[in-house]
């Protein structure tokens, strides 16, 4: 309902008054929003670097978001008194989780459920500040209506989502590229002991101002319905299940990393600002239009891999129809005495959106369908929103095209397809082409991570980004000859389809890391490589840059990195850090090949300033075998591969000397550490 001028009316309080409202709102907010990509970065190389790291940190911070409100709405029943004694012990005592920087004792062992570990993680790092930043919004806007009554509060929760905004803008653009992870979290945690000093003298000054007793309500405002109720939750789960699916839509495709997380949250937060700053920011009929074109053009390209073209669509899709859910919610706000009632709704559905496409979708669907869904229910939801038979008639319309749409494009990506499974780290497909020769394809998400030739005199011949023109190929035939005879050690962070160990001899060592059990899974029961290959072959379970920092020099003559998810890039497995524990497991003339295959990322430099810095020669192998016509030459795969090495007799070798081409060093970019690196540098 609109709130009625009568509500207004009154002198407004002094703007010193207002003021510690509103500053302790904004600080606070300011390091809720801080707070998420500075842990997550932290926690990112523990867990693959998976984007499922971010989907799996937004489920706690909605959760605990909707346990701050809870307590705000719960504890109005003790006055603002007695609740501003609780709060104040509550902040004291939420001091001794600072500094928030994550106990490497987290780190996962190769064996562990990651979503149950990620959760407890944060709980014990960040819980309680956590917890009580959630608190303050509600909270105070509560105490100041307490306080004042002549003013209403809800514009001061356009000014917390405006600072949290500032926040996750901040930390891309001028946090993250001048401060490491360490001076961050210890920055974050100074602020917090700040904020935990003007939260209490708010709260004191509450207290002191509240009325010896607390009207319960205020006369004359009834008690919103429970369709209102209803309303809320279902507004504000579908803004939460649009930015969660938008983001892994995005990230499962490009990197896993903070900016591609923060740009999707940063829209979301975007619209809550506009839409409860004041009516004017939400043109109805304007955003309805809006929704209404852009609800079937998500759909339809929702099986697209060109996303220079989606990725702008679907973030201008989420913006769209988070405008349309928050600035229905706006529309919908009741009363400010029951506003802590509707912010816990609010949040509560913002938790229910975030636990249905972040828990609920891996392990319901075997496929990446949660975007199809969110707009299929988003179609219905814009259709019971509308009034007028013309309206209601134009809104089914539409969301019955979206509908057909999102049911075509999942016959799509189901088609053909032999086996399809998901876990945390995301999907792996199988599918089988049968002209102009029989051929077997891995896809995890919409890229090829290996295949295989079908039928028994062709099976066991190197494909797909294993060319003998490929770096692979070149380095392993190098290797064969230099060594005359001898086996081989090789080590291959990534398993993919296992084609690799088509290229091993007899009394060679192949030892595959692999994060994924799915992946194994399918790998051993879909391809023959593991099982055809003469070489000695063992697999390592968990994410192979832990695994290698655990064992003791392993003496490789070659360390492959190829562990990407579609597109996306783990980063910490190109930072300095990681470089250092490669360098440990090679022999001294052995050589790292880095698959450097990216539509969207250039990683060439990024790994000639890592090669440079440890006294390292880095070429790149581009192999580009789209000409060939024979047989199953047909089936190679176009890809960069960069050869890392010191051995100068591997890079005068012909097979490599013939294809390799320098690599630009571009003394604008530094190197990438686990605490510091920017994507934006190298974005193509």
């Amino acid at each position: 309902m609109d709130l009625t001028a009568s509500r207004t009316a009154g002198a407004r309080p002094a703007l010193a008054a207002v003021l510690p409202y509103a500053a302790t709102i904004f600080l606070s907010s300011f390091l809720l929003f801080l707070v998420q990509p500075i842990i997550a970065k932290q926690i990112l190389p523990w867990f693959g670097g998976s984007a499922g790291v971010w989907t799996t940190s937004l489920v706690f911070f909605q959760s605990v978001l909707l346990a701050g409100y809870a307590y705000a709405d719960l504890t109005m029943r003790l006055g603002v008194r007695r609740q501003a004694l609780l709060h104040i012990a509550l902040l004291a005592i939420s001091l001794a989780f600072l500094p928030i920087l994550a106990s490497s004792g987290w780190k996962p062992q190769g064996d562990e459920q990651p979503i149950l570990r990620i959760l407890l993680l944060l709980a014990a790092t960040i819980g309680l500040p956590y917890f009580l930043l959630s608190t303050t919004t509600p909270l105070l806007q509560a105490w100041y209506w307490g306080r004042f009554r002549s003013a209403v509060p809800y514009r001061l929760f356009a000014l917390s989502n405006f600072a949290s905004l500032l926040a996750l803008l901040g930390f891309p653009l001028l946090l993250e590229p001048v401060f490491d992870l360490k001076q961050l979290g210890w920055g974050w945690s100074v602020l917090y002991a700040g904020l935990v000093v003007l939260c209490g003298a708010t709260a004191a000054l509450s207290r002191n101002g509240a009325p010896a007793k607390d009207p319960a309500h205020q006369p004359g405002a009834p008690a919103p319905a429970r369709a209102a109720h209803l309303w809320w939750l279902a507004l504000s789960a579908m803004g939460s299940v649009m930015l969660l699916a938008v983001t892994n839509h995005i990230t499962q495709n490009i990197a896993s990393i903070p900016f591609l997380w923060v740009l999707p949250l940063a829209l979301y937060l975007a619209s809550f600002i506009l839409a409860f700053d004041h009516p004017r920011w939400y043109l109805r009929w304007l955003f309805l239009a809006a929704l209404a074109a852009l609800l079937p053009a998500m759909a339809f390209y929702v099986p697209s891999l060109d996303l220079k073209l989606a990725a702008p669509l679907y973030l201008a899709g989420l913006f769209v129809s988070c405008m349309f859910c928050h600035g229905e919610l706006a529309r919908l706000k009741p009363d400010p005495a029951y506003l802590t009632r509707f912010y816990l709704m609010i949040s509560l559905g913002g938790a229910l959106g975030a636990v249905l496409v972040a828990i609920v979708a891996p392990l319901a669907l075997s496929g990446y369908f949660e975007l199809g869904i969110a707009l299929a229910l988003l179609g219905a939801l814009f259709v019971a929103r509308l009034r007028g038979v013309v309206l209601v008639l134009g809104g089914a319309a539409v969301a019955a095209a979206t509908a057909v749409l999102v049911v075509r494009g999942a016959i799509d990506y189901v088609a053909n397809v032999r086996v399809m499974e998901r876990d945390f780290y995301g999907v792996v497909r199988t599918v089988d082409h049968l002209s102009p020769v029989p051929y077997r394809s891995m896809y995890n998400g919409g890229i090829t991570h290996g295949g295989q030739l079908l039928g028994d005199s062709l099976r066991n011949v190197p494909a797909d980004y294993f060319s003998p023109g490929s770096g692979y190929g070149r380095v392993l035939g190098t290797l064969h000859e230099l060594n005359a005879g001898k086996p081989l050690s090789v080590g291959i962070i990534g398993l993919g389809a296992g084609v690799v160990a088509a290229w091993m001899r007899p009394d060679d060592a192949l030892t595959f890391y692999e994060i994924s059990p799915r992946v194994l899974q399918v790998a051993r029961r879909e391809f023959t490589f593991l099982a055809d290959t003469p070489a000695r072959t063992s697999i390592v379970m968990g994410d192979g840059r832990l695994s290698l920092e655990r064992e003791p020099p392993r003496g490789y003559d070659l360390l492959g990195i190829d562990a990407f998810s579609g597109d996306s890039i783990p980063m910490h497995l190109v930072t300095r850090e990681a470089m250092a524990i490669y360098v440990k497991h090679i022999k001294p003339g052995g050589v790292i090949v880095f698959q450097a295959t990216n539509r969207f990322i250039d990683l060439l430099p990024v790994v000639k300033r890592l090669a440079a810095e440890f006294g390292f020669e880095a070429v790149n192998v581009a192999d580009d075998p789209s000409g060939a016509e024979e047989s199953f030459e047909y089936w190679y795969s176009s890809t960069d591969q960069i050869i890392v090495t010191r051995n100068p007799a591997i890079l005068k070798a012909q097979r490599i000397a013939e294809a390799a081409a320098p690599i630009e060093d571009r003394k604008d970019l530094p190197t990438f550490t686990d605490s510091h690196y920017n994507l934006l540098r190298i974005l193509k």
